[in-house]
């Protein structure tokens, strides 16, 4: 006689996959825990690295500055004289002349013509180099000329101050002459090109 066994009032129970599962599960939390740990070490480390060298830099950089000052201390005032002559030479060469102009063109309004310019002095200022100017320009719009100053100064390269002005009379027209004292900031990433080299090797851009 064959008995037949009703399976759905004892159904199959697999007690050993959960297990397995939670157990996978608590390992891989476990390495991404030991990953994430190692990273913040690492990561802390190279900090403690990265500052010491910062430290290291800031201190031989103190200590260079120190014995520069002693170096000029001990020369003469024509060693000075040759020393800050050498500086301007390799500011002038580094100097854009080409882009002066166009930044000066730039915010020269069409009733404003230049009419010449002077150079008094090119130096640097830490990374950046400056240019101090004497510029002069013709108008018969007072209001542009003024407009025009306000836009020097707003640009971020150039401080502009009005010196004088001067009152010229022909048979036809009446204008005057305005002296700007400039200072010129050259812009970031910009290297002088061959013409401002020949420029400055034949007087300086004046």
């Amino acid at each position: 006689m064959i008995t037949k066994l009703n399976l759905s009032s004892d159904p199959f129970r697999n007690r050993t996959t959960p297990y397995l599962l939670s157990l996978i599960l608590i390992g891989l939390a476990g390495m991404a825990a030991i990953f994430f740990l190692y990273s913040l070490k690492e990561n802390s480390t190279q900090n403690d690295r990265l500052t010491a060298q910062i430290k290291d830099m800031e201190t031989e950089v103190s200590r260079l500055k120190g014995e520069g000052e002693k170096v000029q201390q001990q020369l003469s005032p024509q060693q000075r004289e040759l020393l800050v002559a050498s500086h301007k030479l390799v500011a002038n060469k580094s100097f854009g002349w080409s882009r002066l102009f166009a930044d000066l063109e730039s915010v020269m309004p069409g009733s404003v013509s230049a009419s010449r310019i002077a150079v008094e002095n090119v130096y640097k200022d830490g990374d950046r180099v400056k240019a101090e100017l004497n510029f002069s320009v013709l108008s018969r719009d007072y209001a542009a000329v003024m407009s025009m100053i306000d836009s020097m100064n707003n640009s971020g390269q150039f401080q502009a101050e009005l010196r004088s002005q001067d009152l010229q009379k022909t048979e036809r027209i009446t204008y005057t002459e305005y002296t700007l004292h400039l200072i010129y900031t050259q812009a970031y990433g910009y290297a002088a090109a061959p013409a401002d080299v020949a420029q400055v090797a034949n007087g300086g851009g004046q």
